[in-house]
């Protein structure tokens, strides 16, 4: 597999993420500057400056054309994606977590850790792409507090919108996802899916299924419509982040030993490899290693020839897919099993006319 190491940022990675089309890279760290690359040569085209702490996460839209961007210095930037030009800047009261654009590209959700008297808050803003920049509004359209439970308080960790905008799917860090109204703000439905911290929570293109990524070893894949749990990808360390192939039944997980540890442990130890597992039977069947820390962020392109992952140790590797496994085709127990009674059928009815 021939990766390309992208060397743009100075401190640990938070998120990556492939454009649409899967011709562009986004990607962000903790050194508050969020940069975008060509994926044909890893090229960095440029760079979004502006914000003064770090930039947990980010969002493009269905074109190409605005990017979001969550920080820990309370706010969310709008900005132009070809130019590089901050358009608005969304204010809130505690650290920005997680931003994610509704499909249509013209609402958009965030959510907020709790900071000093004020709790975490989902906000939904408007930001119309026909809409002149100057005339949004920094209050939310709708905002819902999280209050705490049984005295603790509980961070979200991740968000994003089910198909047609109908709800808001939101992960904590006490292992719930929630199901959110996102015209109300009501509560419509809660699972507890892990026993401690969602790392993360992707969805496939066609939001047909979502898998999340957890702090309790595993990775876990859910039917959004009824949050049906569907299969379980079981690890011996932390799940980061996790997602789902378009063009092949593979699942990818990255992780490793915590960032804390790493200082004191070698790369072999640590386990800081992007696994592969089969979506349908939950085995893995192959690693790429390469990262010197804990792996943070991962995408894979939608063309499904490439994929980036992003680490503690501050560097981008964008890999590109062999063609023996582009060309390979994943083995069907059943089929096995059928071929082989067949033959044992043959055998005997030969065995039959011998006689």
């Amino acid at each position: 597999m021939r990766p390309y190491l992208l060397q743009g940022h100075e401190r640990p990675i938070t998120t990556v993420q492939f454009n649409h089309d899967g011709d562009l890279l986004f990607t962000a760290s903790k050194d508050l500057v969020p940069s975008v690359w060509r994926v044909e040569n890893g090229e960095r085209l440029g760079t979004y400056n502006g914000h003064k702490g770090t930039v947990w996460d980010l969002d493009c839209d269905r074109f190409t054309k605005r990017l979001l961007t969550a920080s820990a210095d309370t706010s969310c930037r709008l900005w132009d994606v070809r130019t590089g030009e901050c358009i608005f800047v969304f204010n809130h009261k505690g650290p920005v977590r997680g931003v994610a654009w509704a499909e249509g590209s013209q609402m958009f959700v965030t959510i907020s850790d709790p900071f000093v008297d004020h709790p975490a808050k989902i906000c939904v803003f408007d930001a119309p792409e026909d809409q002149d920049p100057s005339t949004y509004t920094d209050p939310p359209r709708l905002e819902i507090e999280l209050p705490k439970i049984n005295g603790k308080v509980v961070k979200p960790t991740h968000v994003h919108w089910t198909a047609l905008n109908e709800d808001l799917l939101v992960a904590f860090d006490n292992g719930q996802i929630r199901l959110y109204d996102p015209e109300t703000g009501d509560l419509k439905e809660e699972i507890t899916a892990h026993e401690k911290k969602i790392n993360r929570l992707r969805f496939n293109r066609e939001k047909t299924l979502f898998i999340t990524s957890s702090a309790d070893f595993t990775s876990k894949l859910y039917d959004p419509v009824d949050l049906k749990h569907l299969k379980t990808y079981r690890t011996d360390r932390p799940v980061n982040d996790a997602v789902i192939s378009e063009q092949k039944d593979h699942i990818l997980l990255g992780g490793g030993q915590e960032a804390m540890s790493v200082t004191t442990t070698s790369g072999k130890v640590g386990k800081f490899e992007t696994r592969f597992f089969n979506l349908v039977y939950e085995d893995e069947f192959g690693i790429v290693k390469g990262h010197f820390g804990p792996i943070n962020a991962l995408d894979i392109n939608p063309n499904g020839r490439s994929y980036a992952s992003g680490a503690e140790d501050g560097y981008v590797r964008l890999h590109f897919f062999d063609k023996d496994y582009l060309e390979k085709k994943d083995p069907v127990p059943e089929e096995d099993e059928a071929d082989e009674d067949l033959d044992v059928e043959d055998e005997e009815e030969e065995e039959k006319a011998a006689e």
